[in-house]
C-alpha cells in the first residue's frame, strides 16, 4: 500500500451527535416527530439530500425540490454552527499517532468523505498538515457504496486504487472501497460486522500495520 484514504466522521472525529441534533431542530421545526438515532444512523456516510429523505419519509406532506434544497441548507447551518466549538481534543484514539507513523513511512494519506464541510472539520480539528489531500462532497456526485470519493481521492493522489487502502466505519464505504478495488481497514462500533478486509476497534488497536500495508 503506498496511500491510506480515511472516512471522516467515525474514522477520524466523530460529529455523530451534531449531526443528530441539527437533523432533530430541523425535524422539529417542520412538525415532525419521532425522529430518533436509530433514524439517524441510517444517515451515515451517504449525501446530505439523501439523509434528508430520510428524515422526511416521517412527514405527512410532499416537499418540491426547491424546498428539499432549503431544507437541506438549513440543517447544513446549524450543523456548521455547532463545528465551531470542536477542537484537536475530538479526534478519535490513534488518529494522531497512525497519520505521524504514515508520514514517517511515506505513504500518501487523504480524506474521502461525503461531507461537504470536510475542509472545515479537519482544519477545526487540526490534522490537514498531516493529510496530502481531501476529497469532499464538493468533488462527487454520487454517494457511498458507489466509489466515487475514493476513485478521486486515489487519484489526488496520484496513485491506482489497487495501491490504496480505504480506512471506514460503515458498511457503505466498506463496500465503496470494495466496488473501486480498494483494500479495507473497517473500524468504529460495528468494526467486526461490516466487512472490512482487516478490522480494528479503532486506530489505537491497529496493531498489525506492517501487515496491512504490505499487502
Amino acid at each position: 500500500m503506498n496511500g491510506v484514504i480515511f472516512d471522516l466522521d467515525g474514522v477520524l472525529v466523530s460529529t455523530d451527535e451534531l449531526h443528530y441534533q441539527a437533523w432533530v431542530r430541523l425535524a422539529d421545526e417542520l412538525g415532525i416527530v419521532g425522529f430518533t438515532k436509530k433514524d439517524n444512523e441510517r444517515q451515515r456516510g451517504v449525501s446530505r439530500m439523501e439523509s434528508l429523505e430520510v428524515l422526511l419519509e416521517k412527514s405527512d406532506r410532499q416537499y418540491t425540490p426547491e424546498e428539499k434544497t432549503e431544507l437541506a441548507e438549513r440543517k447544513n447551518s446549524y450543523f456548521k454552527e455547532s463545528l465551531n466549538s470542536l477542537t484537536p481534543d475530538d479526534l478519535l484514539p490513534g488518529v494522531l499517532d497512525s497519520l505521524k507513523m504514515l508520514k514517517e513511512r511515506g505513504i500518501r494519506t487523504a480524506v474521502g468523505s461525503a461531507s461537504k464541510n470536510a475542509s472545515y472539520i479537519l482544519e477545526r480539528i487540526g490534522i490537514e498538515p498531516l493529510l496530502d489531500e481531501v476529497a469532499s462532497g464538493l468533488d462527487v456526485t454520487k454517494s457511498k457504496p458507489d466509489p466515487e470519493i475514493f476513485l478521486v481521492a486515489a487519484r489526488k493522489l496520484n496513485l491506482p486504487p489497487e495501491e490504496c487502502l480505504v480506512v471506514e466505519d460503515a458498511a457503505a464505504g466498506i463496500e465503496a472501497a470494495k466496488r473501486g478495488g480498494m483494500l479495507s481497514l473497517a473500524v468504529g462500533p460495528l468494526y467486526e460486522t461490516i466487512g472490512g478486509t482487516f478490522c480494528a476497534r479503532d486506530l489505537s488497536r491497529v496493531t498489525d500495520w506492517d501487515t496491512i500495508l504490505s499487502r
